[in-house]
């Protein structure tokens, strides 16, 4: 068997694991289950496909979405790697070409959809197959707790018992709670799995969240500072999506869209212009970018607030993978919360969940919110509070958020509080944050005067405080417990016991609260800050551009900005020295070393010059 350190330098172009990696590697040689959270950027993709090419066998590698398996399979390809995938996407003759081949032991290294796997033509296939590996690809998928639950995944279990000799079975995600990754364990029944966990945190991301009146106008202050570099915006729902890339297109960005509501090839076309760097701007919902591996994204926008920390973790760790500054920005108002809770209530109805499965799995979905929009309200250290809720960790003060970065004050807000709470007490009934808020603030909008709410003592008797220091107190009374919060589709405010403390004579709170006039926000550092010379770190992008083009493929696929910024860095002029520069591989350097060593040496000619 070829030792893994020497094929990981000759198949993928890398000299050293990273963390985690290793670990995973050498246990699924060994022929032990393994389970790995590691997140986005991680490498989890080369702690399954290393094994896989160092084992006799077949791989079968189970993942959820197709671009995601396109992707991967074209990057081995580009490695020098035997791979294929089996899902929708393929016509039937195709479908049956690549079983065929499969069975003649044309791949190494299979991916394949979920709903494929207990097919009568898949069944026959994998039961004469010399399998030596199943991996499940976006473990947190088979978990009923887990924030993406798929039905789907659940045939994983039953298609492994079908199977005439177990492999080894290894599992993979980026965001699994404690109690996830329990679930994982035990519904995939791994047997004596080794465990490797690298940590949730990401140093290269900043995080940040703001409040803007004008959420569009905030993006684009972002866009803007990110300067040509790629960026996403996700977007909660598909209207948004066309309305937010139409107004961008509208100013001149390169803007693309992604939703489940647009023809197959026109997804299949945006996608691949945002891959082939054709536009800067992906505009989409959640639908796009699981399994996506563009490397260079610099900033994550979140146009609306997702429906839980997962998802956010997940979706905003697609920027910076190739280990580059970069910038993840939350846009939070409160009508994203209505949106949340309105997709939480009825996403689910169409699944193949009994009623009480159904109601337990949206009771984990209201939870799951409750977090985020805490999230989006704290004025603690942004990366603690992730880390916190993934049960790491962390120091309260990160310096890599805008909640460290900024400062914020300590306000006593006792008087305001126990206005609040006369407020609430003088309306009769419990009603939504809106209007009590409206109320305290002296609206005087239809509806407060409708309900004669003007009349109250309390009306107005918070009008010089802003709006959204106004609802920042509400919020804060419901954390620390005096005040409830309704669940349901518009949740309202009311009372609890434990208000009375507030209304004694010697009764202090204090509130810790962003400044209202805070500094803008520090920009991500470029993606090439560092690189002694730009100008050739631009030539070596054009010709990495021009062989996608001719290849087909996304120009990261070919080599990483990472990798590029090292022969920035190394100047390699030797089909040896080439081979030092982190991620070119022995089959790379074959197919693109002399053609990239041409480009180092007439920049180094023209220096000299």
């Amino acid at each position: 068997m070829q030792e893994p350190r020497q094929a990981l330098k000759e198949i993928f172009g890398y000299t050293d694991f990273k963390e985690g990696q290793e670990q995973a590697v050498q246990a699924i040689l060994a022929g032990r289950d393994t389970l790995a959270i590691m997140p986005t950027g991680a490498g989890k993709s080369i702690c399954y496909q290393l094994p896989a090419l160092l084992m006799n066998g077949i791989t079968l590698v189970i993942s959820p979405l197709v671009s995601l398996m396109k992707d991967q399979v074209s990057a081995l390809r580009e490695a020098g790697v035997a791979a294929a995938f089996l899902n929708s996407s393929l016509s039937r003759g195709q479908y049956f070409k690549a079983l065929a081949n499969a069975a003649a032991g044309m791949y190494k290294i299979i991916y394949v959809a979920p709903e494929r796997l207990l097919t009568d033509s898949f069944l026959d296939f994998a039961k004469g197959a010399p399998i030596s590996q199943v991996t499940v690809d976006e473990a947190h998928c088979i978990s009923q707790w887990g924030q993406d639950f798929r039905p789907s995944y659940l045939k994983i279990v039953e298609f492994l018992k079908c199977l005439p000799a177990r492999p080894v079975v290894s599992a993979f995600t980026a965001t699994a709670t404690p109690a996830v990754e329990e679930d994982i364990l035990n519904t995939l029944a791994l047997r004596e799995p080794e465990r490797v966990h690298t940590g949730y945190d990401r140093p290269n991301l900043f995080f940040e969240v703001d409040r803007p009146k004008n959420k569009l106008r905030a993006l684009l202050e972002a866009l803007e500072k990110n300067g040509d570099r790629p960026a996403i915006v996700y977007c909660a729902t598909r209207r948004s999506v066309e309305e937010v890339c139409e107004a961008l297109r509208a100013r001149g960005y390169l803007a693309t869209r992604y939703h489940a509501g647009l023809p197959d090839e026109e997804r299949r076309a945006n996608q691949e212009d945002f891959l082939f760097d054709r536009s800067a701007v992906m505009v989409a919902t959640n639908a796009f970018g699981m399994g996506i591996d563009k490397s260079n994204v610099s900033l994550v926008v979140h146009y609306n607030m997702p429906k839980n920390i997962e998802s956010y973790y997940q979706e905003a760790g697609r920027a910076g993978r190739d280990g580059s500054e970069a910038r993840c920005l939350l846009l939070y108002g409160g009508q994203d919360v209505v949106t949340a809770q309105y997709f939480i209530e009825h996403a689910r109805e169409n699944e193949e969940l009994s009623g009480e499965e159904l109601e337990q799995v949206k009771e984990k979905d209201r939870q799951r919110l409750r977090s985020m929009t805490f999230y989006c309200h704290t004025t603690d250290c942004l990366r603690a509070y992730l880390l916190h809720y993934f049960g790491e960790k962390a120091p309260a003060y990160c310096g890599k958020c805008r909640n460290c970065t900024e400062g914020f004050e300590e306000l006593e807000i006792i008087d305001a509080a126990r206005i609040v709470l006369t407020c609430i007490f003088r309306m009769g009934r419990p009603f939504g944050l809106k209007l009590v808020t409206d109320v305290l603030r002296g609206s005087k909008n239809e509806r407060v005067l409708s309900l004669r709410f003007d009349t109250l003592p309390v009306y107005g008797m918070l009008r010089e405080m802003s709006e959204s220091r106004v609802r920042d107190i509400l919020k804060y009374l419901v954390e620390t417990g005096y005040l409830a919060l309704a669940e349901g589709e518009y949740p309202t405010l009311s009372l609890t016991p434990r208000a009375e403390e507030l209304l004694k004579p010697d009764a202090s709170l204090v509130m810790r609260a962003r400044r209202e006039r805070a500094p803008a926000p520090r920009a991500a550092q470029p993606a090439d800050a560092g690189v002694a010379d730009p100008r050739l770190l631009e030539a070596l992008k054009k010709k990495r551009a021009s062989i996608a083009a001719s290849s087909s493929v996304p120009a990261y696929v070919v080599f990483t900005d990472a990798t590029l910024r090292d022969m920035c860095r190394r100047l390699p002029t030797t089909r040896e020295a080439m081979l030092a520069v982190s991620g070119v591989g022995e089959n790379k350097l074959r197919r693109y070393g002399d053609v990239f060593l041409e480009v180092i040496q007439r920049y180094l000619a023209q220096k000299q010059d």
